[in-house]
Formats: C-alpha cells, sequence, structure tokens
C-alpha cells in the first residue's frame, strides 16, 4: 500500500519554483511527464534491489542515473525501506560519469491560433504517454521492463518539444474556403430615406456649399406689365436663383440672391431687369451675446403701377437699393434683449421719355437710419412677448427737391407682437404697432398709421406647410403736394407635397395702399397656383397661372392682369 502510495505522488505533475518564476524559462508538458516516468522507474528499481537485499538473494546489477538515486550494496543491510530516506552518498563511478540529462529548450514565442493547436496535440499526446505510464508501472511491479517503448516516447516528445513555431503571418496567408458566401456590399445595407429625395445637392465652393436654380419659360399674359395701359403679350422669362451656406464649426453665413429677366416675343413691349443679393452673418460671442449682421443690394425698376410711375415713358427709372444691418442679441435669465442699427439707402436712375429724352430723379434719392430696441420675455421655450420701440431719421441728398419740399422726415414707431417656437409645426411671430413719420416740411402732414407684420409657418401634417406673411411699408413720394401712403401687404401661402416628385403650390395676396393728404386708396387682389414635377434630381417642369386685379378710387389706375407660365427648372 506505501508502495502504490508514493507512485502515485510521484506521478501527480508538480510545477517547479524555478519554473513558476521564470529561472529556467519555459518547459514543455511532455518532457515534465518524460521525467516523472523515468524517476518512477527508478523507484521500482530501487525497491526491488531492496527486497532482494533483504531475502540474502543475489541481487541484481543496476546503475543508476545518478548518485545517490539508491544506496550502495555494501551498505544494503542497513539501508532503510522507505523511499522517503535522503539519499546517501556512493564512490560509484559509473553513475558518476553517467552524464545528466539535458535541460528542455525553452518553447519559441507562438501566435494564439498556433498555442491553441499546440494545447490541443498535447492534451492527445499526454492522453497516450499517461497510458503508456500506466503500462510501463504495471511492467516494472512484475519485473518486465519497457525500454523501446520508453525510448520511442522520448523520442517524440523531444521532437514535440522542438517543433518550429509558425510564422506571424500564416493565418493571413491561409487559402480561403470556396465554398464560403460572399460578403453583402456596404451600397446594399438598409439606408435610411430622405426626406426630399429631390432636393438639391449643392456645389462645394471653399467653406460654403451652394445650390444654384435656372429656371426658363414662356408666359402669356393679358396685361404686359401690369398697368392700366398694358395689353396682351407673349414674354420670355428667365429666373436666377441660389443659396450658399456656410459649414463653419461655430458660426454660420448665408448668402441668397435672385435675378429675373423678362423681354417681349409678341405683343405689348416688356423689356424688364430686376434682381437681388443678401448675406448673413451671425457670430457667437462670449457671456451670451451674439452678433447679426445683414448686407444686400437690390436692383428693381418702378412699377407701372407705383404711385410714383411716369406716364408716357419707355422705360421707367431703376431704383437701386443698399442696406445693412447690426444687431446684437443678448439674454438675461427669461430676459431677451436685441439692439439693431440698420441703413438703407435708395437712389434712381433717369426715366426715358418716349421722345428719347430722359427726365432725372434725383431728387428722390435718400437714406433712413433707424435704431430699434427689442425687449422680450421667455414664458416658455415656445411663446416669448416682445415689445419695440424704433427711432429713425430719413434724410434726402436733395434737401429741397424740385417742387420745393423739405421731403426729410422723423421717424417714430411702437409694437408690441408674440414669438413662436413649436419646432416644424408653427414657428414665426407677429405684432401689431403703430409708426408716424413727421414731414421737415410743414405744409406737408405726416405719415402715420396702425402696422401690422407677421411672418408664420405652420405644418398640419407632413409634406404641407402653410405661410402667412404681412408687411407694413411707409412709401414717400415727390409729388406736389403729396406726402406719401401706407402699403399693407399680406400674403397666404400653401405647399404640398403630392409625391416625392410632385410639389403643389398656392398663394392669395392682398394689398391695401392708403395716400396720406387725399382721399385715395388701392386695393390689389391676387392668386396663384402652380405644379412642379421633377424628372430627376436635376431637372423639372414647372407651370402656374395667376390673376391680379387692382381696384382704386383715383382715376386711370384700375387694371386686370391674367397669366399662364410654362417652363423648365433645373437645379444643382
Amino acid at each position: 500500500m506505501l508502495l502504490a502510495t508514493s507512485v502515485l505522488a510521484l506521478l501527480r505533475p508538480a510545477p517547479l519554483h524555478a519554473q513558476e518564476t521564470e529561472l529556467r524559462g519555459e518547459v514543455s508538458e511532455s518532457a515534465i511527464l518524460s521525467d516523472q516516468q523515468r524517476k518512477a522507474r527508478n523507484l521500482v528499481l530501487a525497491q526491488q534491489a531492496a527486497q532482494a537485499a533483504q531475502d540474502n538473494a543475489p541481487a541484481r546489477t543496476y546503475l543508476p542515473a545518478s548518485a545517490g538515486a539508491v544506496p550502495d550494496d555494501t551498505d544494503a543491510p542497513n539501508a532503510t525501506t522507505s523511499v522517503f530516506d535522503p539519499p546517501q552518498a556512493g564512490d560509484d563511478t559509473a553513475a558518476a560519469d553517467t552524464p545528466a540529462p539535458p535541460k528542455p529548450r525553452r518553447a519559441p514565442r507562438q501566435s494564439a491560433a498556433d498555442k491553441a493547436k499546440d494545447k490541443a496535440a498535447d492534451k492527445s499526446k499526454k492522453k497516450k504517454t499517461t497510458t503508456a505510464a500506466t503500462d510501463s508501472t504495471t511492467t516494472a511491479t512484475t519485473g518486465k521492463t519497457a525500454t523501446t517503448d520508453d525510448t520511442d516516447s522520448s523520442a517524440a516528445d523531444q521532437e514535440a518539444a522542438n517543433r518550429r513555431a509558425l510564422t506571424i503571418d500564416s493565418v493571413d496567408k491561409q487559402k480561403l474556403d470556396p465554398g464560403a458566401e460572399r460578403t453583402a456590399a456596404i451600397e446594399g445595407q438598409n439606408k435610411k430615406a430622405e426626406d426630399d429625395p429631390f432636393a438639391a445637392t449643392g456645389v462645394k465652393w471653399g467653406s460654403f456649399v451652394i445650390r444654384p436654380t435656372i429656371e426658363q419659360g414662356l408666359t402669356a399674359t393679358t396685361n404686359g406689365d401690369s398697368s392700366s395701359a398694358g395689353t396682351s403679350a407673349v414674354l420670355s422669362e428667365t429666373a436666377l436663383r441660389f443659396t450658399a451656406a456656410s459649414d463653419w464649426r461655430e458660426n454660420s453665413a448665408t448668402i441668397d440672391g435672385y435675378g429675373t429677366f423678362r423681354e417681349t416675343v409678341s405683343g405689348y413691349p416688356v423689356h424688364d431687369a430686376q434682381g437681388r443679393i443678401e448675406g448673413q452673418l451671425n457670430v457667437d460671442l462670449d457671456n451670451e451675446l451674439r452678433a447679426i449682421a445683414k448686407l444686400g443690394y437690390e436692383a428693381v425698376p418702378e412699377s407701372a403701377s407705383s404711385p410714383d410711375a411716369i406716364a408716357g415713358v419707355s422705360t421707367q427709372p431703376l431704383r437701386q437699393t443698399i442696406d445693412g444691418s447690426v444687431a446684437l442679441e443678448k439674454a438675461v435669465g427669461k430676459m431677451q434683449y436685441t439692439l439693431t442699427g440698420a441703413v438703407s439707402h435708395d437712389f434712381y436712375g433717369d426715366a426715358k421719355l418716349s421722345d428719347g429724352t430722359s427726365l432725372s430723379q434725383k431728387d428722390q434719392d435718400n437714406t433712413l437710419y433707424t435704431a430699434t430696441l427689442r425687449t422680450g420675455y421667455e414664458i416658455s421655450p415656445a411663446l416669448t412677448p416682445f415689445t419695440e420701440i424704433e427711432v429713425g431719421r430719413r434724410a434726402y441728398d436733395q434737401r429741397i427737391d424740385n417742387e420745393g419740399f423739405e421731403r426729410s422726415s422723423t421717424r417714430l414707431g411702437a409694437r408690441a407682437g408674440l414669438q413662436l417656437d413649436m419646432g416644424e409645426k408653427l414657428s414665426g411671430e407677429f405684432s401689431a404697432g403703430w409708426l408716424r413719420e413727421a414731414i421737415d416740411d410743414k405744409s406737408l402732414e405726416a405719415i402715420s398709421g396702425a402696422t401690422v407684420n407677421a411672418d408664420l409657418k405652420w405644418s398640419p401634417e407632413r409634406g404641407t406647410t402653410i405661410g402667412l406673411t404681412g408687411k407694413t411699408t411707409v412709401e414717400t413720394t415727390t409729388t406736389s403736394g403729396e406726402s406719401g401712403d401706407i402699403l399693407y401687404s399680406g400674403r397666404l401661402t400653401g405647399e404640398r407635397l403630392i409625391r416625392a416628385n410632385l410639389t403643389a403650390n398656392a398663394a392669395l395676396g392682398l394689398d391695401w395702399r392708403d395716400y396720406v393728404g387725399i382721399d385715395g386708396h388701392d386695393r390689389i387682389l391676387s392668386a396663384e397656383a402652380g405644379l412642379t414635377w421633377w424628372l430627376n434630381r436635376y431637372a423639372g417642369l414647372t407651370s402656374r397661372v395667376r390673376t391680379e386685379k387692382l381696384t382704386s378710387n383715383l382715376p386711370g389706375r384700375d387694371y386686370t392682369a391674367n397669366s399662364i407660365y410654362l417652363g423648365v427648372k433645373v437645379q444643382r
């Protein structure tokens, strides 16, 4: 029983301290098992020699692998039978001359995949080696040896320990499985659908994205220039529009512009060109302070239905406007303050008369300076009521006009309104108040009246947008004895996305002009409907029908104009 316990104790693998501390390097498991088997055989042979000495039987000649493995023959009678006694020194020259088994080599570093393969192979070899060791122990107990099998096992273990490590890139060089399924392309993955698949993609230019649009078509109208004397005509219309937006990280800038050109193809002669360009810069400053700067230029010929239109001319004078403003916004808790300074300068070209001569309009050139202070209180993120106070001065380049009147004036106004911000559903603002411009010439009545302003957008459902705009404008004049008028303009617009490539739009308009100094007024009603059908993302067909009617209590101002338009629109 003691003998079996000793054998099992020696067969149990135990990590050496030198191996744990990596003093000798890494030792393979097969080398450890081989060493344990050798010690087990030596122990069994030593026990046999001791038993034979006790029985006075001739002992078998045994040459131990190392000195002290078994007691010398001379000390055999005094030797103990315990296997746990310390070894005794002897003078066996054969044992001393026997070289110690070589130290196992340090296994080379291997990749994770190679280590996994070697681990599986070592497990299989461990199982075979354990079986062989059990068989060897059984043979030794019965007095038999298996020298040939042990030698072959040791050679196999040594070969496994000396196996060459695989290269690092061996995994990458493996052959592909011809039956593997092909990976789908990136474009084939599920992609989020675009909200507007026919929107302009834009062109990258520096730090801006520009989206240009050009529209060309023909207009058939019953009134070429929308005047009381206008007749039918077929006009060629060209419209250029573009928007540019910056892609800066913090601040932002936008530029918008348009230009329209109308030329007569047949009928009533019309030569019309107008356009505008405007830029805006938003800069976030410290302490919740924000600056907004705007600059614009506009060139528009005087309308034939304008109160200042000159009768009997071939070309109305061109009115050019340069305007700019700077605003500072500051939020203090729920209070919001905005201070805006603006300048607008109008200058007029000459009117060309029917006889070929020209009429100067320099006496209409003027500059308007205004300063506006706005104070708001944020009841909620969606509702912010506000009040505005405006002061200004209109200065004419020609202090006294051609009729002998001093047209410069002082401006004063006040408004109260509500700002809405409910996301895509409803946004914008509206206000109402009073505005007064007192003319320096005491013989002219001050221009004053109620003001209404609005800019609202409402989306009752996706794909539908309803807009309401309202504006109050003071129009000056150089007509003798007249101060000017106040023009109220209102537009109700609607846009419906019928299909992804088909858009319908409609508009209703109402203008009311109230003259100051005389008992006169104009009323203008208008209606419009149109369709845009996109053939692809870059080109489409567009059409619209329009009707406009002016009714006035002043003579020679009434007119009606009906028109239909068909054209092609190209965008990028």
